[in-house]
């Protein structure tokens, strides 16, 4: 008989948090976290550290993963 993880199985079903670019505008080293602005106009503290000022980031849950590419936004409406 085997076990199953319920809460893994739970976990599994639920859609995972969207990876979205934001541009880096300001770093606040001693606390370990930046200032981001959306392509929107809204601007959010998050945490991470590793992508310059001016340059575009991957963010995910308030978490900066990476530096992303500087590309052209398109909106398309359906």
């Amino acid at each position: 008989m085997t076990t199953a993880n319920l809460y893994r199985a739970l976990q599994e079903l639920l859609p995972q948090s969207p990876l979205q670019v934001a541009t880096v505008t300001a770093i606040n080293t001693g606390q370990g976290t930046c200032t981001v602005t959306w392509p929107g106009g809204s601007v959010q503290t998050v945490r991470g550290a590793g992508v310059a000022v001016g340059s575009n980031a991957f963010v995910r849950d308030g978490i900066i993963e990476g530096a992303a590419p500087s590309l052209d936004v398109l909106t398309i409406d359906v």
